[in-house]
């Protein structure tokens, strides 16, 4: 009983927090940076666990919304299983490029799939444009039918849903933190020699932890297209190929909570810095820059370790707050 509470309580203290984001805070915000969080938590996942750094990841949030948008523009209006088809695109274009991306190293990888991003954008800006509208998008937000229980079309009631969603998607991503497969991610990443003495395949470790890792991405898109009933091709725009790279490292590369954390402080400096000047990103690059040189873990590797103390002082503890076990 003691452990099983000590394996969700991290989790619990987490999302009470973000909970009471959603009640202080705007809620429009709360939601960005729920969706973009889902986001990030893939590229974290990727760099953090295996080692990939991955610019493609618009590709992969495009897929995903614009799956959801041509079902809801076109043939359906049930926002829930707009997100499911979402979801099962982006997995089948996992498993599509997977097999021929995963055996790529490094630079090799993350060029490809930058690569990816870009051929995604032009598709949908350019040759398929009569199906998805070029620039002016796909508007269905008037379209979407009201639902039972949960009500997609009301921002608040979209929020609980994707608080839920995050939920257990940090919940999953912790289950495996604690697996043999989890493990052999990062075996993968820093000794493949020795995880193919033990007889696992890196290709098959590789290959899951990309669909894994793209499929959550592909549910951020779908979530983003419901949230806002639009889709245009800026989603996949490469510009903002290195948008989830740099929450992940704002808020700790392979820490569980980072992009929570990152997300929550992109969105709001995003926010703030914007209303201030107009180059925000500026700002922004020299914030990561000095995490990286000073604090190396990113603020969730950094402070976790500090309200972890003050959490077992206290006696409700924090074992899993700082990081990938």
């Amino acid at each position: 009983m003691i452990d099983w509470l000590r394996w969700w309580r991290g989790l619990l203290v987490t999302f009470a927090l973000l909970a009471l984001m959603g009640v202080f805070l705007p809620l429009p915000f709360a939601n960005e940076v729920i969706i973009f969080s889902i986001y990030a938590a893939g590229c974290n996942f990727l760099l953090g666990r295996v080692g990939f750094i991955s610019f493609g990841q618009p590709a992969y949030l495009a897929v995903g919304a614009y799956a959801a948008a041509f079902y809801l523009f076109y043939f359906g209006t049930n926002p829930y299983l707009g997100i499911l088809i979402g979801v099962i695109a982006g997995m089948v274009m996992s498993l599509a490029v997977g097999p021929l991306f995963v055996r790529l190293r490094s630079d090799y990888f993350a060029l490809v799939n930058l690569a990816l991003a870009v051929i995604i954008y032009y598709l949908m800006q350019k040759v398929f444009a009569d199906i998805t509208h070029g620039d002016n998008g796909l508007w269905f937000l008037t379209r979407l039918d009201e639902t039972r229980v949960l009500d997609l079309t009301r921002p608040a009631e979209f929020f609980v849903f994707a608080f839920l969603t995050a939920f257990a998607i940090w919940a999953f991503y912790k289950y495996l933190d604690g697996s043999i497969y989890g493990a052999c991610c990062l075996a993968a990443k820093v000794n493949e020699d020795k995880l193919r003495f033990l007889g696992y395949s890196n290709f098959r470790v590789r290959l899951l932890a990309f669909i894994i890792a793209n499929t959550t991405t592909a549910l951020a898109g779908a979530l983003y297209a419901v949230y806002l009933g639009f889709v245009s091709p800026e989603i996949a725009a490469p510009a903002r190929a290195a948008d989830p790279i740099i929450v992940t490292i704002l808020g700790g590369v392979g820490t569980l909570y980072g992009p929570i954390v990152g997300s929550f402080a992109y969105t709001g400096m995003k926010d703030l810095i914007s209303k201030a000047i107009g180059n925000w990103e500026l700002i922004i690059g020299v914030l990561v820059v000095f995490i990286m040189l000073v604090g190396e873990k990113g603020i969730s590797g950094t402070i976790g370790p500090f309200f972890k103390k003050v959490f077992v002082r206290a006696g409700v503890g924090a074992r899993d707050g700082s990081k990938f076990r």
